[in-house]
């Protein structure tokens, strides 16, 4: 049976999820949700996600939201199939734990707030908070410093081999590279943009990015 993903193909946590399904080869289907209309806060949906959020995955009988956990799920469920997401031994799988809770509450939030800021509320004909982003900015650059640390002794953020603490990333950097107008804060980071390079130029990311086009 096809999995399920309900969520826009442009929305950012869903594409966590495509991104992680074309990696291992999963057969899906995107159920569209739109978010514009409010169609993820209506009572049918609410049904599936009780918060409101997408994406939500429906596999069979199984249905799951909160992406990166989605994301877990499917790498735990394919293991042996296409690249190994998850860390082979359980000292690698804790360091791709460790850094998907980096990604989630160290990183996404600033650049969340950002593009918020930046992109969403323009787009709505609301004025973003300018202070913020610089406040927000400022962080970043922190955080970033970190992984260009990171990244100058380890080709991928757990080790030596791409996995979903690379994966979930993808998504965030590139809105804040794009549509937040902030390239800057990865290109000027070499080891950073030479990772950044190289996640995003895998084929199951540009197929996302496809996708979504």
């Amino acid at each position: 049976m096809v999995m399920k993903v309900y969520g826009p193909v442009r929305a950012a946590c869903p594409q966590r999820v495509l991104a992680c399904l074309l990696e291992k080869g999963v057969n899906f289907e995107v159920v569209h949700v739109d978010l514009d209309s409010g169609e993820h806060k209506r009572p049918d949906f609410l049904l599936r996600h009780p918060f409101g959020q997408v994406p939500v995955v429906e596999d069979g009988d199984f249905r799951l939201f909160e992406s990166r956990a989605i994301m877990r799920y499917i790498a735990a469920k394919y293991e042996e199939q296409g690249p190994n997401l998850l860390g082979k031994s359980l000292e690698e799988r804790a360091v791709v734990d460790q850094w998907l809770e980096v990604e989630a509450h160290n990183f996404n939030e600033l650049v969340f707030a950002m593009v918020m800021q930046l992109v969403i509320l323009p787009r709505m004909g609301e004025q973003g908070d300018l202070a913020l982003v610089d406040a927000c900015e400022r962080k970043l650059e922190k955080v970033l410093d970190v992984y260009e640390q990171r990244l100058s002794k380890s080709r991928y953020l757990a080790g030596d081999s791409f996995t979903l603490a690379d994966l979930s990333h993808l998504p965030a950097i590139r809105y804040l590279m794009n549509e937040a107008g902030m390239r800057h804060l990865v290109v000027q980071r070499k080891s950073v943009n030479a990772w950044w390079e190289d996640i995003s130029s895998r084929a199951a990311w540009k197929k996302v990015m496809e996708l979504a086009s």
